[in-house]
């Protein structure tokens, strides 16, 4: 009761804390001193003025703002980045600095300073580039160095940064005018119109521009690119590029201009709200340059739409034209949905030509060649009321949430009539290490939907800094996976969750089966000692949450005790002592059954508080339970029945053991006396000779 109170005296402390943001006008007067003065917070964003005195006038500087309140974009741990973004007037950053992060590889092994690097190079960046990580750098083109071994972290701090960037730049610098990226027109997948290809041409649908060689040399005229280009001069009205361009995922133009097969091929690369538009070229100049890596972003084309560049990746696609063109490439160009690509506005795109000048330190001048595609209004559809970002990821992960409702109402249904599921008891025990190892690979590895200590911290972390909940969102299937296990507990306790849906609990589970089978010693824990033990995890989980609110980065160091992360989340890809860490606990687990879980688990021990608002006292016993019979008592693995045979639900994983030995008439002591006591002997007269 006493872990109970402190937990409850926490949360009511964040509470408290919740109107409370990250960063004050203050603390920015610090961060951005004199000349600068950072203004009150804007009102239709979250989103800071920073002004100057010059001479009588105050010159408008910029925008600082956090990206979490803007673009918040779940990391690895369900948490989002917290960083500091400071935007002028034109969309070049200021700065960029890492407020708060939760990626399990910056906060070990590499350390936070690689990050810190990775965002110093926005400095000085423009929206209006196309900002590439990893990728090449070119005309209008940035490229940012990557850090090794955190690829898909850094590219969520980018989505993070870009995103948050965006919706300032709109909704305060008249970018895209003022138009959010997720209130924007969508293509009508269900209108389809059966066109020709001349039909097709007709109506716009598919662009064409042919440009000779004379006409690629009149770009540069008067500038120092002139007559660098040999071919050209010889032979001026030869073709430079013959080039054809077409928005390849609406139907009308896609289904038309693709064989069946390349259609199919390329929808399917596709996930929700992703565009594919088809360049086909001829000519000596083509889309992809010979030195030009499939699957990646190519130099030659570039689109923008209301002056914002928008990245277009090659899909590596064999494609196949129903009617032949003149062309000897086709190129299927992605624009994924998170870009903000609005089929009610046009496309501009550019072809940039670039000649060089000398040897040494060559002067590259380069010239576009712009192309503008527009789409019927009756192909597209102006979206409703806006539609939250953390729909699309809902929607990318119907299936997996499909097959995680289907499994979570079949486990309802079993764990509805216990009696009947443990009647039997070998088939019982052969479903569930089915089931064990279900959770294992499908929620555990495949999912990624481990329930951990770690989105417990997240929330006390958000209500301390006002943030709110909405970054539960973005990760539909732990949340779905918390709704079921907040149900589960008023019904059956924690160990729902604990026995069945956690993925590292299943693996303490098998691994201690493992044992013994091979008939390893067991280390068998007094009943007094095992009460002392169970204590530790209410310590280790009131010590966490204490620092979630009074020191995050203490909370960060703490939760690892919970080995989650690297066994499940990073598949045991880790700096060794968090590796070790894990495997311990489950070598451990081979000879004293499920340790943590038992003991050490601040999951755990948070389940068991939130469980004492269950109902039902579900697992049935006898009278006889307790007095006098203790076989349920001296076979349950946990030490969760009590002398007197009542079940200690704190302590429960709900592996049934007691239900199959209740059902069993071999095990169960009171049903094998019945029996007996049910045996009558018939008395037979003897009759004499």
């Amino acid at each position: 009761m006493r872990a109970l109170r402190l937990l409850v005296l926490l949360l009511l402390l964040a509470a408290g804390a919740a109107g409370a943001g990250t960063l004050t006008k203050q603390e920015l007067a610090r961060r951005f001193p004199a000349p600068l003065m950072v203004g009150d917070k804007a009102s239709e964003v979250p989103a800071w003025p920073l002004f100057k005195q010059n001479a009588t006038a105050t010159e408008l500087v910029g925008y600082v703002f956090e990206s979490v309140d803007l673009a918040p974009v779940p990391g690895f741990t369900g948490v989002p980045p917290n960083l500091l973004v400071a935007i002028d007037p034109k969309g070049t950053f200021i700065d960029v600095a890492v407020l708060s992060q939760h990626e399990p590889v910056f906060l070990d092994g590499l350390g936070e300073e690689p990050l810190r690097q990775f965002v110093g190079q926005y400095k000085g960046v423009s929206l209006g580039q196309n900002i590439d990580v990893g990728g090449q750098a070119g005309a209008e083109r940035v490229r940012l160095d990557g850090v090794s071994k955190a690829t898909a972290s850094v590219r969520i701090v980018n989505q993070s940064v870009l995103s948050a960037a965006l919706k300032v730049a709109r909704a305060k610098l008249g970018f895209a005018q003022g138009r959010d990226p997720g209130n924007i027109a969508h293509i009508r997948n269900d209108v389809y119109e059966p066109m020709s290809l001349r039909a097709l041409r007709d109506a716009g649908l598919i662009k064409h521009v042919r440009i000779t060689n004379r006409e690629a040399e009149r770009l540069f005229a008067g500038s120092a690119g002139v007559g660098l280009d040999p071919e050209a001069l010889a032979r001026p009205d030869d073709t430079f590029i013959d080039l054809f361009l077409a928005w390849g995922s609406v139907p009308t133009v896609g289904r038309n201009l693709l064989d069946e097969k390349s259609w199919r091929r390329m929808t399917g690369r596709l996930e929700a709200g992703d565009h594919a538009l088809l360049v086909m070229s001829a000519g000596r100049h083509g889309i992809l340059a010979e030195d030009f890596v499939r699957g990646s972003v190519p130099q030659r084309i570039a689109l923008r739409q209301d002056g914002l560049p928008l990245e277009m990746r090659d899909l590596n696609l064999e494609l196949s034209l129903r009617e032949p063109l003149p062309v000897t490439e086709i190129v299927a160009l992605r624009v994924i949905a998170q870009a903000g690509l609005d089929p009610s506005r046009p496309l501009d795109f550019s072809l940039p030509l670039t000649r060089s000048k000398g040897i040494v330190y060559p002067e590259r001048i380069t010239r576009e060649l712009p192309l503008r595609y527009a789409l019927p209004e009756r192909l597209y559809s102006r979206p409703e009321p806006e539609t939250p970002a953390w729909h699309a990821s809902w929607r990318n992960r119907a299936p997996q949430l499909a097959v995680l409702g289907f499994a979570l109402a079949l486990l309802t249904v079993a764990l509805a009539m216990p009696r009947r599921l443990a009647r039997n008891g070998r088939r019982f025990a052969w479903a569930r290490r089915i089931w064990l190892l279900f959770t294992i690979g499908f929620i555990g590895y495949y999912a990624q939907a481990q329930l951990s200590i770690v989105n417990l911290t997240g929330v006390l972390q958000a209500l301390r800094e006002g943030r709110g909940l909405g970054f539960l969102l973005y990760d539909p299937m732990s949340l779905a996976l918390w709704g079921f296990v907040l149900v589960s507990l008023l019904l059956w306790g924690r160990g729902t969750f604990c026995g069945w849906l956690c993925p590292f609990g299943a693996m303490q589970e098998l691994t201690g089966q493992l044992g013994r089978a091979l008939r390893l010693p067991q280390i068998l824990v007094r009943r007094r000692v095992d009460r002392w033990l169970r204590r530790i995890k209410y310590v280790v989980l009131a010590a966490i949450a204490a620092a979630a609110l009074l020191y995050p980065a203490l909370a960060d160091r703490l939760v690892e005790v919970e080995p989650f992360k690297t066994a499940v989340t990073l598949g045991f890809v880790r700096s060794w002592p968090y590796v070790a860490w894990a495997v311990g606990l489950l070598a451990l687990s081979v000879v004293l059954y499920k340790f943590f879980c038992r003991y050490l688990c601040p999951f755990g021990a948070a389940l068991a508080l939130l469980g004492r608002v269950r109902r039902l006292d579900w697992i049935a016993r006898r009278t006889e339970c307790g007095t006098p019979c203790q076989t349920c008592r001296h076979r349950c693995a946990y030490n969760a029945i009590a002398p007197s045979g009542k079940v200690e639900y704190d302590e429960c994983f709900q592996c049934l053991d007691c239900v199959v030995i209740y059902e069993s008439d071999a095990l169960c002591a009171p049903r094998i006396l019945e029996r007996k006591r049910a045996r009558t002997v018939p008395i037979v007269p003897v009759t004499g000779a």
